[in-house]
């Protein structure tokens, strides 16, 4: 009769044979030659699997495949000139999506990001204008943020709306007060000054800022208690709950962080590129762009998995696209196209990799 272990039973009940791992004899000869060889190698043999585990695999090895496409269409994509302008497409989109990343694992969503890109800096100008140096100038714009996303939580959270609508309305209200604050009319970015060098002062700033974001918050979400709360809140939030995790500050603080980078990535593309703070930047179409990236990196739509690192990939694979096009002479309806696809296709290859993967965990 089989007998099953009672965790109550102190370990002294069970058999030590049966507790003892079984050891390999020294005497034992290891097998040489052919395929014997791989299995003593366990990290070139486990490679396939741990290949299929990642979730930027696919993302990669498409934009690798369209940077050699088109650098083999056209020399001129090699250039510095145009990679510094595949770094000014993607950036952006970029910055916003390792903040929305979070938000999306969580199960939720942000359509306002785009209209905060577009305020903040504003918002940081004119306390600037007021007298305020520009670094305590920046933190207000940067807390101002962080206070758009804590009001979408709280309403997402509290008042149980769901996080399209609420972030939906907002989108609206900042694009209001965006076009009153500016009074519809571009202003000049601040250029001088040590922050404004670091901030955009130079070709590959905003990509820097980027690279550096999409790392920092790749380790939040994979190496500490904040990621992996995050993760459980997206996959059984009841689960997660019930298990002790703050689940409604989780989401909270998600949508801060979004809201946050937004600001931050309105800040960085105006003082680096246009050197203008325009009350139109970014809005509806760059937000797409970094839910795009999202997806297109790896992040399950529906939460409880996700990457910050693919959704880097994603925007640049969506930056590769758009510089090659314009290069190769078609038009934008095009790409707009191809964007389409090209999130149908990520959708299926990340669903049929999730299962390759648990077929490998099965395994």
């Amino acid at each position: 009769m089989t007998q099953h272990h009672d965790p109550s039973v102190g370990e002294t009940d069970a058999d030590p044979a049966e507790r003892a791992p079984s050891v390999p004899s020294p005497r034992q000869s290891a097998p040489v030659g052919g395929l014997d060889s791989v299995r003593r190698l366990p990290g070139l043999a486990a490679l396939p699997g741990s290949l299929l585990r990642l979730r930027e695999l696919s993302v990669v090895a498409v934009v690798i495949a369209l940077i050699l496409y088109f650098g083999f269409a056209n020399s001129a994509f090699y250039s510095s000139s145009n990679l510094g302008n595949i770094a000014n497409f993607g950036a952006a989109a970029a910055i916003l999506a390792a903040g929305e990343v979070f938000l999306l694992i969580c199960g939720e969503i942000d359509l306002s990001t785009g209209m905060t890109f577009a305020l903040i800096p504003f918002v940081m100008t004119a306390v600037n204008d007021a007298g305020v140096p520009m670094l305590l100038a920046v933190i207000v714009g940067l807390l101002v943020a962080a206070a758009v996303g804590l009001f979408n939580g709280l309403v997402n959270q509290l008042l149980r709306l769901p996080s399209f609508i609420t972030t939906l309305g907002m989108l609206y209200l900042l694009h209001g007060i965006t076009l009153k604050v500016s009074n519809n009319f571009p202003r000049p970015a601040p250029q001088q000054g040590l922050l404004m060098h670091i901030l955009g002062g130079y070709k590959w700033s905003e990509l820097t800022w980027a690279v550096l974001l999409a790392i920092l918050m790749q380790v939040v979400l994979t190496q500490t208690r904040w990621g992996a709360h995050t993760i459980a809140t997206g996959a059984n939030s009841l689960g997660a709950a019930e298990a002790g995790i703050r689940t409604r500050w989780v989401k909270i603080r998600a949508f801060m962080i979004a809201s946050t980078f937004a600001g931050l990535g309105g800040i960085l593309d105006g003082v680096h590129i246009s050197h203008s703070f325009d009350p139109n930047a970014g809005g509806n179409n760059l937000m797409f762009e970094a839910i795009a990236a999202c997806v297109i990196g790896g992040t399950a739509l529906l939460g409880g998995a996700g990457t910050v690192i693919g959704a880097f990939f994603g925007a640049l694979l969506l930056a590769v696209l758009q510089d090659g096009f314009n290069i190769q002479g078609i038009d934008a309806t095009t790409f707009i196209v191809i964007e389409g696809v090209a999130i149908l296709i990520a959708m299926v290859l990340n669903t049929q990799l999730a299962r390759l993967r648990r077929g490998v965990k099965a395994g």
